[in-house]
């Protein structure tokens, strides 16, 4: 129980979703921050081995995508995350930067919208660009409480203004942006429980009305609900998601597919035939990949990717249960399309069922870049980041190096960017899960090459500080 006393503790001495009265009454849109300060979250729900997840959350969830794209008529890698003030602050602010690959540094970051009394990266932002470069950063809401936001910056390519666009119910936004169509938005609904949907517009402005993807229930059950995470190739976007029996998201399982190449006119299998939407039976559906429930295996989501040839990719944690701790057995897995049937391939262990990173294919090979090595707080969310690579399209795995080493914090939740470029590659941020602490964001390159973004800047623009290399 010491594990879990030392965050009660750290919580206990700051404010939970309550703002300082002086922040409250103003906010903070479209003003500058001196430096990259990811926000730190404890969900508060403790056992022996601690938090069910804690620490520094500004690139968290999985289900928040994409958070970085890299747009080559800018030469610019954006970003978006979740931050704050300072190393102690607690109320959200939904930020966004970028790197300048020419010059080889980051712009100050911009508050895109100042959540106030919101203290939970529920609510971080996903992030778009359409066909003339305008940015556009969807804030989550959360469930039916606190709704979400659409907002465009002023002027292409730029990160200096943003003007909100829409407010609406949506929860884990997904947008991806089709060039020459528009923007096909995955995202969630909390109808008593979650529930998948998604919504299309030719130019950001004017919304078709959410359409329900998924909402399965066992017979006689009540509820249900899922978690997805999605990606794009071209005109096609797919995504994999899980069930919740019961509604239980502490007993997530199974793992199922879909896609559409039509702009989400139609959603089909990956073979191409055609689903009835919503899908409402858990198993008696072809959109079912991997039967874990019958198992008794917990199924938490972690990126979508898809090969050289199109066919998509998942990569999750399979557990025999929800708690942290020693007795989770968790096991990373890759499962993919392999043009005839679908494959799964074992990447390596866990010691925490939130320990999330990303999935990328470069050159004929499979890169998973996640914290796979359990220090410095074992047993908490996060550790030490490595590279995973395999030349056998995921039938054997080997450490290619480690990138983080002798940390303070855990690093976690690595995210890629979307047609990303060296050096910024895919990028996370560290924090101690087991006690309030900074949160300080990073980067990495396809050679394992790890930048520290600036904490404090004194300079509208300023060089990240390398801090590992093979």
């Amino acid at each position: 129980m010491i594990r879990a006393l030392q965050i009660i503790a750290c919580v206990g001495c700051v404010s939970m979703g309550v703002l300082p009265t002086a922040h409250a009454q103003s906010d903070l849109n479209n003003r500058k921050i001196d430096g990259y300060k990811g926000i730190w979250f404890s969900l508060g729900q403790f056992s022996e081995y601690g938090d069910k997840y804690s620490g520094g959350l500004a690139t968290y969830t999985a289900k928040h995508t994409p958070l970085s794209i890299y747009v080559p008529e800018a030469e610019k890698t954006y970003f978006v995350y979740g931050g704050t003030t300072g190393p102690y602050d607690r109320y959200l602010l939904c930020m966004i930067g970028s790197y300048d690959h020419r010059t080889g540094t980051v712009s100050r970051p911009t508050v895109v919208y100042d959540k106030q009394a919101v203290d939970d990266p529920h609510d971080n932002p996903s992030l778009a660009v359409d066909g003339e470069g305008y940015l556009w950063v969807f804030v989550s809401g959360r469930g039916r409480g606190r709704p979400g936001f659409k907002f465009k910056s002023r002027e292409p390519y730029s990160i200096d203004a943003f003007d909100q666009i829409a407010e609406e119910e949506m929860t884990y936004p997904q947008p991806h942006y089709i060039p020459g169509k528009g923007f096909l938005h995955l995202f969630t609904k909390y109808t008593g429980v979650r529930e998948l949907y998604f919504e299309t517009s030719r130019d950001g402005l004017h919304w078709t009305e959410g359409k329900k993807l998924a909402g399965m229930r066992e017979p006689g059950d009540p509820q249900g609900g899922h978690y997805q995470v999605s990606g794009q190739a071209g005109e096609k976007v797919g995504f994999f998601f899980n069930w919740h029996p019961n509604g239980d998201v502490d007993r997530r399982s199974n793992v199922y597919y879909m896609q559409s190449v039509d702009f989400g006119t139609t959603w089909t299998t990956v073979e191409g035939h055609q689903l009835k939407l919503p899908l409402t039976q858990p198993f008696q559906t072809p959109a079912l990949v991997q039967a874990y429930y019958t198992q008794g295996k917990n199924v938490y989501l972690k990126d979508m990717a898809f090969d050289e040839q199109g066919n998509p990719m998942a990569l999750y944690l399979i557990s025999s249960g929800h708690l942290p701790g020693p007795h989770g057995d968790r096991q990373w897995t890759v499962l993919r399309w392999n043009g005839m049937a679908w494959e799964s391939h074992a990447v390596a262990g866990s010691d925490h069922n939130y320990d999330t990173g990303c999935l990328l294919v470069k050159e004929g090979k499979w890169i998973v870049v996640a914290p796979t090595k359990n220090l410095p707080q074992p047993w908490g969310g996060g550790g030490e980041i490595e590279m995973w690579e395999s030349s056998d399209q995921g039938k054997t795995w080997n450490v290619l190096r480690q990138l983080t080493r002798r940390s303070a914090r855990n690093h976690n939740y690595v995210r890629k960017s979307i047609n990303g470029r060296d050096p910024f590659l895919y990028f996370w941020a560290d924090g101690n899960p087991d006690t309030m602490s900074e949160s300080v964001l990073y980067f990495g390159d396809s050679k394992g090459n790890v930048w520290r973004l600036p904490y404090d800047m004194q300079n509208e623009h300023q060089k990240p500080v390398r801090v590992s290399a093979p």
